[in-house]
């Protein structure tokens, strides 16, 4: 058994290392345990991140595990927590090397899976030609011939969206649509294409699409695709550590939380892709930030009777 951790940190993207950063500004003993997976990894480049636009996603988080080694209560381990279950103190957590570690707090920042529609073809094309985001990959896009897959209010959205970035726009609706007239006006006035055919496999050349295949045997010529892509959990250890989940607009099984990150437990946290509606790198650094200040007063709290939640008396 390792000795007590004040806070294990699950997760070592944007959210986690933020929220590691400041743990150990605040001198608070902390385990990061990161399996190197990041949901963005696929990513040639961050897109919008002040300071950092474009770069690729690997490089700042290199550069987030450089920074924590200033900090000597900050230890980074490379894998994953196999098993979690709650204790008296805290946590107890099992990790894939064989070592079960306790702590006072646990914050969950380990993303989400972003699960795409199951193509042929889209597994290569993913996160750079074939995205969810239009914020974050369609500047890289720009001005080329684009396409959404996506039906009813969803499609329309995401089509008038997609013609802020292109004026060749595309919206395919995978079959018979029932878009209503009103919805149908909207799409002509953008100058919004609309195709019904049956999508069976997208075409690409390494990373790059060419083309979207039709069950009927023909092809349509495109640039980019965006697509939704609903997210997961990775695994089970936010339901083992008793915190809640709840459906919400992209993801069935979001970690809730309040405004304070604090899920139904009252010594388990969450920040990040895993806890919201609206992905990306910059509010999951923004979470990880607010969610450590918490943690740390919660600790204080415990130590000399700080007044918690914070504002109370």
């Amino acid at each position: 058994m390792d000795h007590e951790w004040e806070c294990v940190v699950v997760g070592g993207g944007a959210a986690g290392l933020s929220a590691a950063l400041v743990l150990g500004r605040a001198r608070r003993r902390t385990l990061l345990v990161d399996a190197g997976e990041p949901s963005n990894g696929v990513a040639p480049v961050i897109g919008g991140l002040l300071g950092h636009d474009r770069r690729p996603p690997r490089e700042l988080y290199a550069q987030g595990r450089r920074e924590l080694q200033a900090y000597p209560s900050v230890t980074f381990r490379e894998g994953c927590v196999l098993r979690g279950a709650r204790s008296d103190g805290g946590s107890v957590l099992d990790l894939d090397d064989g070592s079960r570690v306790t702590a006072k707090r646990v914050l969950l920042a380990t993303g989400m899976q972003y699960c795409p529609p199951p193509l042929p073809g889209i597994e290569q094309l993913w996160g750079v030609t074939v995205f969810q985001c239009p914020f974050c990959h369609a500047w890289e896009l720009r001005d080329r011939r684009l396409a959404t897959l996506a039906a009813g209010a969803e499609g329309v959205n995401t089509a008038l969206m997609l013609r802020g970035w292109s004026d060749d726009v595309v919206l395919l609706t995978d079959g018979p649509s029932e878009l209503s007239a009103d919805q149908r006006r909207l799409l002509d006035n953008a100058e919004v294409g609309v195709d019904e055919r049956r999508v069976v496999e997208l075409i690409g050349q390494d990373d790059r699409l060419t083309a979207i295949a039709f069950a009927d045997g023909t092809r349509l010529e495109r640039d980019g695709l965006l697509v939704e892509a609903p997210l997961r959990q990775r695994d089970d250890l936010a339901g083992q550590l008793g915190a809640q989940c709840a459906a919400g607009e992209l993801a069935s099984d979001a970690i809730g939380i309040d405004e304070m990150h604090r899920t139904s437990v009252h010594s388990v946290f969450a920040a990040g892709d895993t806890c919201t509606e609206e992905p990306s790198v910059a509010s999951a650094i923004a979470a990880g930030s607010q969610a450590a200040k918490i943690i740390v007063q919660s600790l204080l709290a415990d130590e000399f009777g700080l007044p918690y939640p914070p504002g109370s008396n």
